[in-house]
């Protein structure tokens, strides 16, 4: 009998230890699109979600090719992120592969975050493809400015709350950690960028200008003769004389851009090339959200003040 009994405890051991404990619920199973997006989730939701991105942040989020593994990504997804607009065009692909109804957009499971963004650039006459890769909708690039970090980190928690409601104190808690820092660090970087107010920079590609109206900063001329369209001698030699003209120090560009063409009118006009973040880690020095902001600032500093 005592026999007997040591075999049912060995056993009902066995058994239930593999069972999951009902007090520990498994993450929330959130994907995002972009890795910044990730980061912010990750801030906001904690050790109670399981965050996943789908573009590597070191290539141009325009033109990102989703492997099998992301279609298995979303397909488990509870929640996708996403940057709305026609950013990732690769996203309504992305979709029907995964065939995950519950993220699909207008579901409970989908958070467009360009939602509640003072959208710049948005066209105001009828566009056409001739004029280069023009986003019908708006300059999709918002998330570089600190002052929209402030609504996505929001929309991102009112978005966790509605899910998973359980957690919501703690989703709500972090939040208000995040929004403190940002606070914090808000006035510093303006008043560092406040000694440039006002003066002009070149860009390669039109994706700064979020961040040149928080940074008090002009863009108006680009190496891309039209958006999309790589840089040619003519566009080259045109700013290189405007640069001069206007005595214009830096010239801004992502690190998934091509360096010659800067590096080239640099060399010619003597302004300085800035290589900025548009994605947290994109470079080694923009882990999170936070440093991606503080990179960025100390990057238009430099720039601006050496060239």
């Amino acid at each position: 009998m005592m026999r007997q009994r040591f075999l049912w405890w060995t056993v009902a051991a066995v058994w239930f230890g593999a069972m999951p404990a009902s007090a520990a619920p498994k993450p929330l199973k959130v994907v995002a699109t972009l890795s910044t997006f990730a980061d912010l989730a990750k801030t906001i939701g904690g050790d109670h979600v399981d965050v996943s991105s789908i573009a590597p942040p070191q290539f141009n989020p325009h033109f990102i090719e989703p492997k099998p593994s992301d279609v298995l990504k979303v397909k488990r997804a509870q929640l996708l992120i996403h940057a709305g607009l026609d950013l990732e065009l690769w996203r309504g692909p992305l979709l029907d592969a995964a065939g995950n109804t519950s993220v699909f957009p207008g579901q409970p499971g989908e958070l467009d975050l360009s939602r509640g963004i003072e959208l710049l650039e948005v066209p105001d006459r009828p566009m056409s493809r001739a004029e280069g890769d023009i986003h019908l909708y708006g300059n999709p690039h918002y998330w570089l400015s600190p002052d929209n970090g402030r609504t996505m980190a929001k929309a991102i928690c009112d978005k966790l709350c509605e899910i998973d409601p359980h957690h919501q104190d703690a989703y709500h808690r972090n939040l208000e950690t995040f929004l403190a820092e940002l606070a914090a660090r808000v006035p510093e970087w303006r008043a560092h960028l406040a000694l440039f107010r006002g003066q002009e920079l070149v860009g390669y590609h039109n994706e700064w200008p979020y961040l040149m109206g928080f940074a008090g900063l002009r863009m108006e001329h680009f190496l891309e003769p039209k958006p999309g369209i790589p840089p040619t001698p003519k566009q080259v030699e045109f700013l290189t004389q405007h640069i001069g003209q206007h005595h214009i120090r830096a010239i801004v560009q992502s690190s998934s851009s091509p360096r010659q063409a800067a590096d080239t009118l640099a060399k010619r006009s003597g302004a300085r090339v800035a290589v900025l973040c548009q994605s947290v880690r994109e470079l080694p020095s923009c882990g999170d959200y936070m440093a991606m902001l503080e990179y960025n600032v100390q990057q238009l500093m430099g720039a601006l003040r050496d060239g």
